[in-house]
């Protein structure tokens, strides 16, 4: 089997040493040929697969990986479905990318396919955060649009993900269709390049005045903003695409002692001062905090490489900097325009928000303390995107999020925005302490006390190759057979099943429909308060298991005892499922 496979992959391997590809693509293959067939197979043994989120890999040579060529099959293939679907109008794309090696060359590729495709094709200068994407389709009334983006995997990786009319991702029936129209696309002569360069328009520092414009629409404080304008708040982009514009919109919001990380701030693809540019981690935030301990700064903000993610780090009262996680980012952002919404009389019940089902439910808890709707879709921001389309013209959707550090507020973009939301920290935090005497940290710890403590785990487990996917099947299948009857001793008393689109009381036998859309995801519910979710990856060979759990706070001081309570209880549940 193993020398059918290089058989394959040599004849595969072949087809790429043709005049139709470029000689350094070229040489590469034939390098490869000669010297490192492990490689060869690695690049050549599948097709990249253009996903219903685009296209993600590693940039290389081959069938299998980020190039000129696997992106210029998607583009024509989105763009025969383009001309499908919209016959007999003339198409607008928009295309941007952010700073990872290659991505400029893959967004010009990009932009020419579609201009040789005869669409009005906008293309930003230079290197734009994700979200200005999105913002970019609706303000120029486009009917896609493409960023280049991996967001913030390693850095040899590149990626490619594909927008709608409205500026989400695309969703069914288009995503389907596309991939469909991708698949058709057989050979490089099918891909139209080179013929009108003239299609192509080029947006500059003048289209992203419109962007920062809707951005500061959001303020809500500007009076607190006014006195604690000088606060300090240390930013890094991370080498990434929100170097310009998330210090600009900082600037427009009134803050005026904002510092850089310095060697962060330079546009690099190879990420020079970090494993990884995710914000999630501590290690990558280090910088920042350092700098910010050293200038004894109020609050730390990152972006990923594409800024649509947003990474916070806040002072405790022992100076110590505590990097939020996802979900407490979102209660803050989210208690925080509730708060004032409801200060300044916006709020009268035709208002919303949304967020992930794998988020934490203190987010459920906050809406119901404002009488505001809360929607719970299923992971993936183009599913908020999709729940602020269907409610467009009837109710108003304020702001909502993920568990994994992206933030939405406001509906003139359709996918998060790490731009916008490290400007609502700033002035959240100005407000804060305006208004209480309080720092985002203390307002956080007090929230606790008002909702009670919120806690969440995260356990992904791997399994590889065929015999891996068939395990975690085999898993989610005996978890739908036999649920567990209780939990840590507290009985569940919900189960949601995202596959069969129930929810059952096990209490009374009652089965109601969840108005979502189907996916392989189970939850229980304890009486307790305790939630555990269970989802296959749908990128990875892993299944992910999500915990939340609760405890009432008495006081801000005893926020440290408890959080080691709920963490110790996490990790019991972990046994007590027996995944550890």
């Amino acid at each position: 089997m193993a020398n059918e496979l290089k058989l394959k992959v040599l004849e595969k391997a072949k087809g790429w040493l043709g005049e139709q590809y470029d000689e350094q693509t070229r040489q590469q293959v034939k390098y490869l040929m000669d010297n490192d067939m492990k490689e060869l197979v690695e690049s050549f043994y599948k097709d990249l697969e253009f996903g219903t989120g685009g296209l993600r890999g590693i940039m290389g040579a081959g069938t299998n990986r980020m190039n000129a060529y696997t992106v210029g099959a998607a583009t024509q293939g989105l763009a025969e479905y383009l001309k499908k679907n919209f016959a007999g109008e003339p198409i607008r794309v928009a295309v941007a990318h952010d700073s990872r090696n290659n991505s400029r060359k893959f967004a010009e590729r990009v932009a020419d396919i579609f201009a040789s495709n005869g669409f009005t094709t906008y293309l930003f200068d230079a290197l734009r955060p994700t979200p200005e994407l999105s913002f970019a389709i609706r303000e120029l009334k486009c009917h896609s649009g493409v960023v280049i983006t991996a967001s913030h995997n390693p850095k040899d990786y590149n990626g490619y993900k594909a927008y709608w009319t409205d500026g989400a991702q695309v969703t069914a029936p288009h995503d389907r269709n596309i991939i469909e129209e991708v698949g058709r696309i057989t050979d490089v002569g099918m891909i139209r390049t080179g013929l009108h360069p003239e299609n192509i328009v080029v947006l500059g520092e003048d289209f992203d005045e419109k962007y920062l414009d809707r951005i500061h629409e959001l303020s809500l404080s500007p009076e607190s903003v006014k006195r604690r304008h000088d606060m300090k708040i240390v930013y890094t982009p991370l080498h990434g695409a929100g170097v310009r514009l998330v210090p600009a919109s900082l600037r427009r919001f009134g803050f005026t002692n904002v510092t850089l990380v310095p060697e962060q701030s330079v546009v690099d693809g190879n990420f020079p001062t970090v494993e990884s540019p995710n914000p999630e981690e501590r290690k990558t935030m280090s910088k920042a905090i350092e700098l910010a301990a050293r200038e004894g700064a109020d609050l730390v903000l990152a972006t990923d490489p594409d800024s649509d993610r947003i990474g916070v780090a806040l002072r405790n009262k022992q100076g110590e900097y505590v990097l939020l996680n996802g979900n407490q980012t979102l209660v803050l952002l989210m208690s925080y325009q509730l708060t004032r919404w409801a200060e300044l009389g916006l709020l009268d019940g035709r208002q919303y928000v949304v967020k992930t089902i794998v988020t934490s439910q203190m987010a459920n808890a906050v809406a119901d303390r404002f009488g505001v709707k809360c929607y719970d879709c299923l992971t993936g921001f183009k599913y908020i995107a999709k729940i602020i389309r269907e409610n467009e013209g009837k109710t108003k959707y304020i702001g909502g999020g993920e568990e994994s550090f992206g933030y939405l507020a406001g509906d003139y973009v359709r996918d998060k925005d790490g731009v916008s939301a490290c400007s609502l920290a700033a002035e959240a935090a100005a407000w804060a302490m305006d208004t209480m005497g309080l720092t985002l940290y203390e307002w956080l710890q007090e929230l606790y006390v008002q909702y009670g403590l919120y806690r969440e785990g995260l356990l992904p487990i791997v399994r590889k190759g065929k015999e891996g996917a068939e395990q975690i099947q085999r898993m989610m299948a005996d978890f739908r057979a036999t649920p567990p009857a209780a939990i840590l001793g507290s009985p569940v008393v919900r189960i949601n099943d995202f596959q069969t689109l129930e929810t059952l009381d096990t209490r009374s036998g009652a089965r109601t429909p969840i108005e979502q859309d189907r996916s392989n995801v189970l939850q229980w519910f304890t009486e307790d308060g305790t939630t555990v979710s269970v989802r296959p990856s749908g990128t990875e060979p892993k299944i992910k298991f999500y915990f939340g759990v609760k405890a009432p706070l008495a006081s801000a001081a005893e926020y440290e005892r408890t959080v080691a309570g709920l963490d110790a209880k996490i990790e019991a549940i972990k046994k007590d499922l027996k995944l550890e």
